[in-house]
């Protein structure tokens, strides 16, 4: 499974993900914080769709835009 889209792509996603999923990003941000500690982006976009049973798409949306804003507070930003 990949975990590059396009940047339109992952807009896309992420604006589906309340909708498709249920649950808010802020939630699935806390899964990912709360799971287990995997290192490797696709490692952790596979347990989170196995886990949840989310396509993994969404799930590699997910992992991607909580490495990107996780990196943005962790700069201060």
């Amino acid at each position: 499974m990949s975990l590059m889209h396009s940047p339109d792509m992952h807009k896309s996603l992420i604006a589906r993900i309340p909708s498709q999923t249920g649950r808010e990003l802020a939630e699935w941000f806390g899964h990912l914080e709360s799971g287990p500690a995997i290192l490797r982006r696709d490692e952790r976009a596979n347990w989170l769709a196995d886990e949840h049973g989310i396509c993994d798409r969404y799930a590699a949306a997910i992992v991607a835009e909580y490495d990107v804003r996780r990196k943005l507070r962790l700069s201060g930003a």
